[in-house]
């Protein structure tokens, strides 16, 4: 173990007052060569003296010799040990950290931060090197200007142990905190530097300071900052054994007169350090006596030298003036040799510029002979470099030809791709059914409703609704979203039906569910996930209004069928949309637009179904083969029965034909399962647009939307019942609308 001692044997004293000797004046030498060194190892004794270490040994000295004041203390490099837990500790803080317990033989408790005022704390999880077996001792500090009470102590001598680790200022240099400490108002450590010491993450001790108890029962600490501010990781209080007059150590002080060695106490250095110290003081006071005289002094020469500088003032006004008159007199004669120098200029100016002119027609010449030369080598290389050109233009014709049968084969490929692809989707279903649950909002969980829905088996498609105590029901999905699915899920499972729109085929995608469900959150989400690209409508009360119209129009819109058997609402407005900002534009006006109206379900309820329809017409610039295909994107009304949501007057009628054209719905997806030959499509104005995306020509895809709250029981299996029904439809085959308009103009511009 490194340790660090500091024996005040021997000190610089002047005078020493003595019964025993009559010396009066007395000079004090250090005899160094019978000193300890101040730094010791554990096996120190046992090996020789290292040459290459006396300067690191000599500088330490000199630290100890500045930073310990208390004669048998000690520095310490290294943590502490089990081994110092037999000593009679009366208590031991752990400064700026947490209560450490060891548990074993010895039973060590380090207390937590108590008695102290002022500081912050610090905490680090860096190793502590050469810890010891309290490490986390020293990874917690108190910093700051602060000091320690500890009271309720019984009259005596007793040992303070401080350890310090510079956890803060690990990157150094030294001389970043330099602090001293006060006990009981006396300096123990004087300009102590961690870092300079034992570096960054270590410990180090500073054990067996001896302080004295008095009646008051108070040992004080205190830590003030030299340069930066002072720093302690834990401080320990033992009981120190009593001085007998023999253990007292005596200072050998030399007679400068006889040489003899006398021996004073401890007492008698500090009384004579105090002498020391006050004649010091005496001798700043006279001379601060000194330098005020010679301020005095100084100010009286100050005012001499103001009236002098007065004096050489005049005297150098008058010298002014004579050199104003010398200077009008040469400005005079610099005016004269001015033009005469003016006069050679020009003839010097002249003679330079035709000389110059001239060499400038030569340069000319010479320049026009060296352009002639290179031009005629141009020449020369163009008509050489002809074959080479021809070279390469074949070269070119062959990578044409190259680019022209890799793009038949891209074209190729292309094709087989997007019928793999539909292949997949078709043999997945070209009617799928996806289950959202939204969470419990606020007013239900406040009131304490119960959530009835099992999510257990939720990644398999599975979802269990909770009909009893002990009774449950499961429905089978395609999809199963929980409350914790976001926006991004639900689009990675719906992509490849758009992808499908894109490939020409027609794609119905609708959300279902009672009112508060979340069934336009889904269909819109937020502006990120936008997707709308053509026009946007609404079917309300079995009646359809343009969302996008900016004057209301008398004209009743109806659905008619084009020559292609494909639907259509003539005179809807259409917004074509060159980017997503234009897209969010226009979907932000129709739903401006929609019918929105309060129930007893939800205040700001849909009382429409919003229909987006998306035209996309997709032409391949290889092939020239054209389609135009359609995505009805769809966000029904509420679901729920008329009893549930307590509507009177014109809510009513909303009500009434909602679920009407809901029923109509319904009665498409039974004709549809039971494969009837008569669809009842145009029993809804609903149906009848969506006749020709909900056939069997076409891909969709059902949102059943759900409420978890017990309350909603009722409209939630009535929900699932519904888009188990859709889901046990069974869709031919998904046809590809070919443009044949585009087609017959590609016709007839290949013949």
């Amino acid at each position: 173990m490194a340790e660090i001692r500091s024996d005040t044997k021997h000190h610089d004293l002047e005078t020493l007052n003595s019964s025993s000797c009559s010396y009066t004046v007395l000079d004090w030498i250090k005899d160094l060569n019978k000193s300890e060194p101040p730094f010791q190892n554990e096996d120190a004794h046992s090996s020789p003296p290292n040459k290459d270490n006396c300067d690191d040994d000599e500088e330490d000295t000199v630290s100890v010799d500045s930073v310990l004041c208390v004669s048998g203390s000690r520095l310490v490099r290294s943590g502490f040990t089990r081994t110092k837990c037999t000593e009679n500790i009366v208590t031991f803080v752990n400064a700026g950290g947490e209560a450490v317990e060891e548990v074993g033989d010895s039973s060590m408790l380090i207390m937590p931060d108590i008695a102290f005022q002022g500081g912050d704390v610090l905490r680090t999880d860096e190793s502590i090197i050469h810890g010891g077996d309290f490490v986390p001792l020293y990874q917690s500090a108190r910093f700051g200007n602060f000091c320690y009470w500890f009271h309720s102590l019984s009259t005596g001598d007793y040992f303070v142990d401080l350890h310090f680790a510079e956890i803060i200022n690990t990157n150094g240099p030294k001389g970043m905190r330099v602090f001293d400490v006060y006990m009981q108002e006396e300096k123990v450590v004087s300009e102590l530097d961690i870092y300079a010491v034992v570096g960054a993450n270590k410990p180090l001790q500073l054990v067996d300071i001896r302080v004295t108890v008095g009646d008051d029962g108070v040992i004080v600490i205190r830590f003030e900052g030299v340069h930066g501010i002072p720093v302690v990781s834990g401080i320990c209080v033992k009981e120190a054994p009593k001085l007998h007059a023999t253990q007292v150590k005596q200072d050998c002080l030399k007679c400068n007169n006889c040489a003899a060695e006398v021996e004073v106490t401890s007492a008698q250095i500090k009384y004579m350090r105090m002498r020391s110290t006050a004649k010091y003081e005496k001798k700043i006071e006279e001379l601060s006596t000194q330098c005020q005289l010679k301020t005095d002094e100084c100010h009286e020469a100050w005012m001499s030298l103001t009236v002098a500088n007065k004096e050489l003032e005049k005297v150098m006004m008058e010298l002014d003036n004579k050199s104003f008159q010398n200077h009008c007199l040469d400005q005079a004669m610099y005016i004269q040799a001015a033009k005469l120098r003016d006069v050679s200029s020009r003839y010097e100016r002249d003679k330079r510029f035709w000389v110059a002119a001239t060499d400038e027609f030569r340069r000319k010449i010479q320049t026009l002979k060296e352009e002639h030369s290179q031009l005629s080598r141009e020449a020369h290389e163009c008509t050489d470099s002809i074959p080479e050109l021809n070279k390469m233009t074949f070269a070119v014709r062959a990578l044409v030809e190259q680019c022209v049968d890799l793009k038949l084969k891209y074209s190729e490929e292309q094709v087989k791709r997007k019928n793999l692809f539909n292949q997949i989707q078709e043999a997945k279903g070209n009617i799928r059914v996806f289950c959202r649950c939204r969470p419990l909002s606020k007013d239900e969980v406040s009131a304490g409703c119960a959530t009835v829905i099992d999510f257990d088996a939720a990644k398999d498609g599975d979802l269990g609704i909770l009909t009893g105590a002990s009774t449950r029901k499961i429905y089978k999905f395609d999809r199963v979203y929980t409350p914790k699915a976001d926006q991004v899920d639900v689009f990675a499972d719906a992509s490849p039906m758009v992808i499908s729109v894109l490939d020409g085929y027609n794609v119905c995608i609708f959300a279902y569910g009672q009112t508060g469900t979340g069934k336009t959150f889904t269909m819109e989400g937020i502006e990120q996930n936008r997707g709308v690209n053509y026009r946007t409508l609404e079917h309300y009360n079995e009646q359809i209004r343009d969302l996008l119209a900016t004057s209301p129009s008398s004209k009743k819109l109806e659905i008619r069928q084009a020559s292609e058997g494909v639907h259509h609402v003539p005179g809807i407005v259409e917004a074509k949309v060159e980017n997503i900002k234009e897209v969010w534009e226009v979907l932000q006006a129709g739903s401006n637009a929609r019918a929105v109206g309060s129930n007893n379900v939800n205040e700001h309820s849909s009382r429409s179904h919003c229909m987006l329809c998306i035209m996309v017409i997709a032409k391949n610039l290889v092939n020239g083969e054209c389609t135009k295909s359609k995505l009805w994107l769809v966000d029904l009304a509420g679901s729920e029965r008329l009893a549930k949501t307590e509507a009177q007057g014109e809510r009513l009628k909303e009500a009434q034909n909602i679920n009407r054209s809901l029923s109509a719905l319904g009665d498409v997806v039974s004709a549809l399962a039971a494969k009837s030959s008569y669809i009842p499509y145009r029993n809804s104005k609903l149906t009848h647009l969506l006749q020709d995306s909900l056939g069997g020509d076409s891909k969709t895809l059902m949102f059943v939307q759900i409420s978890p709250s017990e309350q909603d029981l009722g409209e939630t299996l009535s929900s699932l019942n519904f888009a188990t029904r859709v889901r046990g439809v069974e869709l031919g085959p998904a046809k590809k609308q070919v443009d044949m308009g585009e087609l017959q103009k590609l016709k007839l511009l290949v013949s």
